[in-house]
C-alpha cells in the first residue's frame, strides 16, 4: 500500500511539474511572440516614416494601423486617443463643456436641429432650423457638423459669438452664448401616461443614472392613484454597468444577485449583488425594449424579466453581452477593451454575435441555433441565451410609408415646423396638441415645388426586371407591356400625402411640440400613438393577465437566426407600405 501511495504521489508530481512546465512554456512563448511582434511592428514604423516617398503624418498612421487592428476584434475594443477623451467623457457621464445643442448639416450650412432646455443654447434663444452663417466671425459655410461641433465645444464660462439666419427675420440675428458644462439627464421624461400608469423613459446609463430613475420613481409614487409603471429603455445603447445593476435593486431586495461578469481574467469575474435597499418590490411593471436596447439595456430588461418582476414588451434586443473596461495609455490616451461577458439571474448570456471565430473576409456569425440553450426564469418560465431579450409580448415594428421616410431624410417635416414655429408664438400642451386639416394642407402647400420624390419596392423590381431583360436581349419584345406596367404602378405623390395623412401629421405634430417643449415636448408628442405603450397599458389594467403572463410556464419558441431572413427583416423596414 505504502510502495502504491509512494508510486501515486510521484505521478502527481510529475503531472504538475510537466504542467508547470508547459504553463512557463506557453507564457514564455506567448511573451517571445509579443516581443517579436511589437519589435517588427517599430522597425517597421520607423523605417516606413523616414524612406516612404511621401511625406507622412506618423499620429494617423499609427491611429489607422491600431483602428484596423482592433477591429478584427469587436467592434467594442477601440483606441481613445488624448484628443477625443472628451467626446468618451461625454458617453460615461453624460457631461461635456459647450453650448446644449444637437445640430445637422443641411446643404452648405450646419443648422441648431435641437436646443437643449434649460443651458446656453436656449437661454440665447437659438432655435431649431436656425442656421450658423458665422462663429466667432469666421464663415460658417462648407462647413461640416464635426467642424462646428468642435467650435461649439469648449471651457465653461467662456463666451462664443454666432449669426444665424432665421426664418421669417429680414437680416441675420447675432446671438453671444456663454458655454456651461452640460449634464444631460438620462431620465429624459417622467410622467402619468393614463390613470394609476406612470412612465419613465430612460436614454443612457450615465453618471447617476440609477439616482435618477429613483428620483422619477419617488416623484411618480406622491400621487396616490400610482398603481404601476411603464419603464421605457427602447433605443437605449447602454453605459455603465454599475447604474444597471443600480437600477434593477431599485425594483429588487439587497442581496439579489443581478449579473455575473465571467472573462480570461479570473481576478475580474464578480458576481453582482443589489447592494442597496430597494424603492418598491411589488409595483407592477412593463418594460419597453426594441433593437435600438442594448448592453446594460439588456441587463436590466433581462435581469427583471428573470427575476419575474416584470413583463418586457417591444422587438428582440440588440444582443450585446459583452463588457468593456478603459486602461490608461500613454500620453493620456486609453484603450476600451472588452474582458468578459455578462451573464444575467437565469445563467444566460444575450451576446448574439460569435466574435471569437471570423470568416476569412472578417465577418462574424451569430450564434448558430444548435448552440442556443433553454434558461429558467425564477418562476420556471423557458428563457433563451444567444441573441438578445425575447419579450414577453412581441409587438410588431410598425412599418411606415416611403413618403414619411422621403420627407423626413429631405428634412422637409423639419423644414415646415420652423415655418410654424416662427408664425405661432405658443401652442397647447405637447401631449394634446393636435394639427388641424387646415394646417395640414398648409404643410401640403408648402411642398409644392419641392423634391421628395422616391422609389417603392415594386417600382424598383420592375426596374431589375428591365435591366434583366436587356441583359437577355429580350427587352424589345416586352418593353411596351414593361412601360405600360410602369405607369400602373406609378406612385402619385399627392395621393401619397392623402393616404398617409395620419403617419405624417403624427410626426409633424412631434416635430412642431420640439420646438416649445423641447425634448419633453417630442416624447410626449410621440406617445400619442404609440403602439407598444398601448401594449403595456392594457397589460397592466388587466391584473390577471400581468400575472398570468408572469407565472405561466410555457416552452417558448427556440429563436432561431438567419442573416438572410435578418437583412430582409431591416429591408423591410424601410420599405414602407407600397
Amino acid at each position: 500500500m505504502k510502495t502504491y501511495l509512494k508510486k501515486f504521489k510521484l505521478v502527481i508530481i510529475a503531472t504538475l511539474i510537466g504542467g508547470y512546465a508547459i504553463l512557463s512554456y506557453s507564457f514564455v512563448d506567448n511573451y517571445f511572440e509579443v516581443s517579436k511582434n511589437l519589435d517588427i511592428f517599430a522597425t517597421l514604423f520607423r523605417e516606413l516614416n523616414i524612406y516612404y516617398v511621401d511625406e507622412t503624418n506618423p499620429g494617423d498612421l499609427m491611429k489607422r494601423g491600431i483602428d484596423d487592428m482592433l477591429e478584427s476584434l469587436d467592434p467594442y475594443t477601440n483606441y481613445i486617443p488624448e484628443s477625443e477623451i472628451e467626446d468618451y467623457r461625454y458617453m460615461t457621464t453624460g457631461q461635456y463643456g459647450g453650448v446644449g445643442a444637437l445640430i445637422r448639416q443641411q446643404g452648405d450650412y450646419v443648422v441648431i436641429s435641437e436646443p437643449y432646455e434649460g443651458f446656453p443654447a436656449q437661454k440665447a434663444d437659438l432655435r431649431a432650423g436656425d442656421k450658423i452663417l458665422k462663429i466667432n466671425d469666421i464663415d460658417a459655410k462648407g462647413k461640416k457638423t464635426d467642424d462646428i461641433s468642435k467650435i461649439l465645444k469648449g471651457q465653461p464660462s467662456t463666451a462664443i459669438k454666432l449669426v444665424v439666419e432665421r426664418e421669417g427675420e429680414k437680416k441675420p440675428l447675432e446671438k453671444v452664448v456663454n458655454r456651461e458644462e452640460i449634464k444631460i439627464k438620462s431620465v429624459s421624461y417622467s410622467g402619468m401616461v393614463s390613470p394609476g400608469i406612470g412612465y419613465i423613459k430612460l436614454t443612457g446609463f450615465t453618471e447617476n443614472a440609477a439616482q435618477e430613475v429613483k428620483e422619477a420613481l419617488l416623484t411618480l409614487k406622491k400621487d396616490p392613484a400610482l398603481k404601476s409603471v411603464v419603464f421605457d429603455l427602447r433605443g437605449n445603447p447602454g453605459g455603465l454597468l454599475k447604474e444597471a445593476i443600480d437600477i434593477v435593486n431599485i425594483f429588487e431586495d439587497k442581496g439579489t444577485e443581478i449579473v455575473s461578469t465571467k472573462g480570461k481574467v479570473k481576478d475580474w469575474d464578480k458576481m453582482h449583488k443589489a447592494m442597496n435597499a430597494p424603492v418598491d418590490l411589488t409595483i407592477p411593471m412593463t418594460i419597453l425594449v426594441d433593437r435600438g436596447s442594448a448592453s446594460a439595456s439588456e441587463i436590466v430588461s433581462g435581469a427583471l424579466q428573470d427575476l419575474d418582476r416584470g413583463v418586457v414588451i417591444g422587438q428582440r434586443s440588440y444582443g450585446k453581452g459583452l463588457v468593456q473596461q478603459t486602461r490608461p495609455l500613454s500620453y493620456n490616451a486609453q484603450l476600451k477593451v472588452t474582458v468578459a461577458k455578462y451573464y444575467i439571474p437565469s445563467g444566460r448570456c444575450i451576446q448574439a454575435l460569435d466574435y471569437s471565430h471570423h470568416n476569412e473576409d472578417g465577418s462574424v456569425d451569430k450564434v448558430p441555433d444548435s448552440l442556443i440553450s433553454a434558461f429558467k426564469t425564477k418562476n420556471g418560465r423557458i428563457v433563451y441565451d444567444g441573441g438578445g431579450v425575447t419579450p414577453d409580448v412581441v409587438v410588431e415594428t410598425k412599418k411606415y410609408s416611403n413618403i414619411l421616410l422621403s420627407l423626413g431624410t429631405k428634412n422637409l417635416i423639419f423644414d415646415f415646423a420652423t415655418k410654424y414655429r416662427n408664425a405661432h408664438p405658443t401652442i397647447i400642451a405637447a401631449r394634446d396638441f393636435r394639427l388641424t386639416d387646415a394646417e395640414y394642407d398648409e404643410f401640403v402647400a408648402f411642398l409644392n415645388g419641392k423634391d421628395y420624390d422616391y422609389t417603392t419596392k415594386t417600382e424598383r423590381s420592375l426596374e431589375e426586371l428591365k435591366k434583366d431583360a436587356k441583359d437577355d436581349k429580350a427587352l424589345d419584345a416586352i418593353n411596351a407591356d414593361l412601360e405600360a406596367l410602369r405607369l400602373k404602378l406609378a406612385h402619385n405623390k399627392k395621393e401619397d400625402l392623402v393616404k398617409f395623412k395620419p403617419e405624417i401629421r403624427q410626426f409633424l405634430e412631434e416635430e412642431i411640440a420640439s420646438r416649445y417643449y423641447f425634448q419633453n415636448g417630442r416624447l410626449e408628442a410621440s406617445l400619442k400613438d404609440d403602439d407598444e405603450l398601448k401594449e403595456a397599458i392594457a397589460i397592466l389594467s388587466d391584473n390577471t393577465k400581468y400575472s398570468k403572463i408572469l407565472t405561466t410556464v410555457v416552452k417558448a419558441e427556440k429563436p432561431f437566426y438567419d442573416e438572410k431572413r435578418e437583412q430582409e427583416l431591416n429591408r423591410k423596414k424601410t420599405e414602407g407600405k407600397n
